[in-house]
């Protein structure tokens, strides 16, 4: 349905504007509109179009895809390495709306729906696939409603093949994907051996390692990454290994936050007396469930996409007033995420966004790795 004009006599120069505008930010066309009026209401001039990111230069040159994209956390490092990004994929519209902001393109929708052939060839495929069908949490949920989970899990959990179906189809000679630390535990550990079987019996090289974001961050976040060199390309006796990925020097807790948060990030006596009783409760049972004060001179417990409930799993004291939880600012940059890219969804968009991403700088020296790897065999080509 065609949006009306909230003015009328609009110059057809403003009208286009207007349209584009629209399209480009993935916003109503009230959206923008009341941005703009908000902005000049307050004294400021509209905000210009975001600069969309672009590769480094220094790297070695290569292509990558992008799949399962979320806000781009594998693409930033990919490009910090010198790659261009050649196609990208992520269902969730209020992702994309970040994600076009951010690279200034829109993803691809469903994954289910693309056709492989149509994917341009590239050297690395990139994918933090979903992990909500192989996750501790996820498949709590899934059998408290007496549902399947894994691959039995008939909307989610077959998307890995999907995936697959790509790599047989496209033969990137690198892939690096990204999981939960429970995907390797999961049913038993078939849910891993039917991943790994997948990959290896499309003639890749498999290797695995949880690593966790607390050498990089001050957050501890433990995740599965997954690096795949083709056999046709490499050979059998592929030298890779997780233990050459260099951590890095993380910032303090304290380092990240910001010194006047706004108050309304400041816990309600409502909810603040909830957490307490609801962790008394369940210390009175020997269970560890709770909310978690973080440490300023620490790392803080990971990241979840929930965090917009109520935040207990990383709260910030304050002085003579109840904890309050991360801004979304702060998380960005727990996340490691640069600080020239804006925010540009609600909060609770954002705490889901920045709880589902990959840390940039953990997958930026694991990108670095493989892409030796990649740069050691063009070389003999």
């Amino acid at each position: 349905m065609t949006e009306s004009l909230l003015i009328r006599d609009v110059p057809k120069e403003i009208h286009d504007w207007l349209r584009g505008e629209r399209e480009r930010s993935l916003r109503t066309q009230n959206e923008v509109l009341l941005d703009i009026l908000d902005q000049a209401a307050r004294g400021s001039r509209p905000t210009p179009p975001v600069t969309p990111m672009r590769g480094t230069t220094g790297g070695h040159a290569f292509t990558f895809i992008d799949l399962f994209a979320g806000i781009g956390g594998l693409r930033i490092a990919l490009q910090r390495l010198g790659g261009h990004c050649a196609f990208s994929c992520e269902w969730d519209r209020y992702a994309q709306k970040t994600y076009n902001a951010w690279f200034g393109e829109v993803p691809q929708g469903d994954i289910r729906k693309i056709d492989p052939a149509l994917i341009p060839d590239h050297d690395l495929l990139a994918a933090g696939f979903p992990c909500q069908p192989f996750s501790i949490a996820g498949v709590s949920k899934k059998k408290s409603l007496g549902r399947e989970h894994g691959f039995k899990d008939q909307t989610q959990g077959t998307l890995f093949f999907y995936l697959a179906s790509i790599i047989e189809a496209k033969r990137p000679p690198v892939i690096l994907l990204e999981n939960v630390k429970n995907l390797k535990s999961h049913d038993g550990g078939r849910t891993w051996s039917v991943i790994k079987s997948t990959l290896e019996s499309l003639r890749y090289r498999v290797f695995q390692d949880v690593i966790d974001a607390a050498g990089w961050v001050p957050q501890h976040r433990e995740r599965v990454f997954i690096a795949g060199f083709d056999v046709d390309t490499f050979g059998e006796n592929v030298q890779f290994d997780f233990a050459s990925v260099k951590r890095g020097t993380p910032p303090k807790l304290k380092d990240i936050l910001e010194k006047k948060p706004d108050p309304k990030y400041t816990l309600s006596n409502h909810l603040w007396n909830y957490l307490q009783e609801y962790a008394a409760r369940h210390r009175a049972r020997g269970n560890g469930f709770g909310f978690g004060l973080a440490d300023p001179d620490g790392v803080t417990r990971t990241l979840s996409a929930r965090y917009y409930k109520d935040g207990s799993e990383i709260l910030i004291r304050q002085r003579n007033k109840n904890p309050r939880r991360l801004t979304p600012s702060e998380c960005a940059r727990l996340m490691g995420f640069p600080e020239d890219l804006p925010i540009v969804v609600s909060d609770t968009q954002a705490y889901k966004q920045f709880g589902n991403a990959v840390v940039p700088l953990v997958a930026e020296a694991i990108g670095r790795e493989l892409i030796k790897v990649l740069a050691r065999q063009r070389s003999r080509s």
